[in-house]
């Protein structure tokens, strides 16, 4: 028993995986059976020595761009492919939803297919018939459980998937982005069943390009970067780093004047008291201060543009002294320039502040800093959405 308590659910260790490029452009099968001694290829690695542990309970983020890996350790932790070297070490019955639709036979009715399906993951034709009306409930098809699979869009091949793949009994549920298919309501559901398997103890392992989804269920987050794990932390530490990067990388290619007249030298938040936080929450009138120095001893003037962004990289709110009609401001020396901002309307979440400085007549840029300021929102409420709007019943 003490043994067990201890063991990981999920182990992996030094882990590599390799597909072959073919260069020849071959796509028929008479083409690659004529032609297989003949046909040149290249190994692209996906996974380059990955090593990690995911402790029984936890729930576990895996990101990164495209093409990083993440589909691929999915797949190698639930055995549908298997490594080149290293080992996968897995205590538990798995349930995977990786790939829409996958298991599912579609001449088959969606009723046969939960037997089918479910029978795979070690259940036995009583325990799915004691489920049956429990999946189909929970799938919300109606009348369409009676019809053949082919007929279903991708969002009831969805919510037929995900009905199976929670009702198993599975000790580790892995998900792989099937969660951007289907409607908002069903999403919602899934995410309130997926907390629920977590408090009941189930390892949940998701990959998605939703930070606010991630962020509400998982304990940590692993960033996968050309097949290597670049960051493995709580999502509070690890996102903001990889939004950092991300953002980097698909900044427009506009940049400041150079030599630039003036700077942005850093930022802070103030709350109603006047001290630095970092966390809003009632009380969600903040101060925002831009500290700058010029360059020359000389007066700049410069328009102040500022964005504040969600952590999924979602703008919230951008505003621009320009448009709103503020006068251009005069800048020389070192100073700060402040602005009040009431961010009540904000949801519950992680936020980054960007600002800018530009010439008010020609716009050009004088300097920009991205994610200068990072912050959280912890309302008391429960409403849920991107923004909070003041209101009442009568």
């Amino acid at each position: 028993m003490k043994g067990d308590l201890i063991l990981p659910a999920i182990s992996v260790s030094q882990l590599h995986k390799s597909f072959r490029v073919y260069a020849d452009g071959s796509s028929t099968l008479k083409d690659r059976l004529l032609f297989r001694h003949r046909r040149k290829y290249r190994l692209q690695p996906v996974l380059r020595g990955v090593s990690l542990e995911i402790r029984k309970g936890e729930a576990v983020a895996l990101i990164g761009r495209n093409g990083c890996g993440k589909s691929t350790l999915l797949k190698l932790i639930s055995r549908i492919l298997y490594p080149d070297a290293g080992s996968v070490q897995v205590h538990g019955r798995v349930s995977s939803l990786l790939e829409l639709g996958a298991g599912f036979h579609p001449e088959m009715t969606g009723r046969e297919n939960i037997f089918t399906n479910a029978s795979v993951f070690g259940l036995s034709h009583g325990e799915i018939r004691s489920r049956l009306q429990e999946i189909i409930d929970f799938s919300r098809l109606g009348d369409a459980i009676d019809r053949p699979v082919r007929t279903y869009s991708s969002g009831m091949y969805m919510r037929l998937a995900f009905a199976v793949a929670i009702h198993v009994g599975a000790d580790i549920l892995l998900i792989d982005e099937i969660l951007a298919v289907g409607d908002a309501a069903f999403q919602a559901k899934c995410m309130e069943r997926l907390l629920a398997l977590k408090a009941q103890g189930v390892t949940i392992v998701i990959v998605s390009h939703s930070m606010s989804q991630l962020e509400r269920i998982c304990d940590r987050s692993i960033w996968l970067e050309q097949g290597e794990i670049c960051m493995d932390g709580p999502p509070g530490m690890v996102h903001p780093y990889y939004l950092e990067q991300m953002g980097r990388q698909n900044q427009p290619c506009e940049q400041p004047l150079m030599p630039s007249p003036v700077h942005l030298t850093g930022g802070r938040l103030l709350d109603a008291k006047g001290e630095p936080t970092a966390c809003v929450t009632e009380d969600a009138s903040l101060t925002l201060c831009l500290h700058y120095q010029t360059t020359e001893d000389t007066c700049v003037q410069a328009a102040v543009t500022v964005a504040v962004y969600r952590s999924d990289a979602l703008l919230c709110w951008s505003s621009n002294t320009t448009l709103t009609g503020e006068a251009a401001f005069d800048l020389h020396g070192t100073g700060m320039l402040q602005c009040e901002i009431d961010m009540a309307p904000l949801a519950n979440g992680q936020y980054w502040v960007d600002a800018a400085l530009r010439h008010p007549e020609t716009n050009a840029l004088l300097d920009a800093a991205h994610r200068m300021l990072l912050f959280s929102v912890e309302h008391s409420t429960k409403e849920k959405g991107v923004v909070h709007l003041p209101h009442r019943w009568k």
